[in-house]
């Protein structure tokens, strides 16, 4: 098993298990959270910010996309037959769940810990965290599991040839 194939299983699996993170909220705990009382949500979702930033979670998170950065290259260097489903994957990966992350919910994660979960101002932070929140989390999902299936495409296609 060369390099190649061994960093496109972890690229599979590091996606994976984002893309299966993000449909978890999308699916059930920001529903949860939204039919709480404004302030019980917004709280609940701050602890959840500051719980998920765990060694585990980052390591995850950062080594997936450091592989997403080598894997393309790789594939090039070495003609790799599926050099297109590799790159196809980590641009999916890097675009739709780091870029996403840090230009959308990070950001607004940080908005939300930044006011009075029970105040006027909070409730409406809130609001606007939820309407925000939700889409760019649901698009994380929908990316994060394209790229899941682009790293399975890259893998059989690699095996065939």
């Amino acid at each position: 098993m060369n390099l190649t194939r061994v960093l496109t299983f972890a690229a599979l699996v590091g996606s994976a298990l984002m893309a299966g993170l993000f449909f978890a909220f999308g699916t059930a705990v920001m529903g949860s959270l939204q039919r709480m009382p404004a302030g019980q949500g917004a709280v609940a979702m701050n602890l959840i910010n500051v719980r998920i930033q765990n060694p585990l979670f980052l390591l995850v998170l950062m080594v997936t996309a450091l592989i997403c950065l080598a894997l393309p290259i790789l594939g090039f260097v070495q003609d790799s037959p599926g050099k297109w489903w590799l790159l196809t994957g980590s641009a999916l990966y890097l675009v739709g769940i780091m870029v996403i992350s840090f230009a959308i919910n990070i950001p607004l994660n940080d908005q939300l810990a930044a006011v009075d979960p029970h105040s006027a101002a909070g409730a409406a932070e809130w609001l606007n965290y939820l309407a925000k929140w939700n889409p760019a989390n649901n698009a994380r999902a929908f990316t994060g599991t394209l790229a899941v299936i682009s790293f399975a495409l890259a893998l059989h296609t690699n095996r065939a040839a």
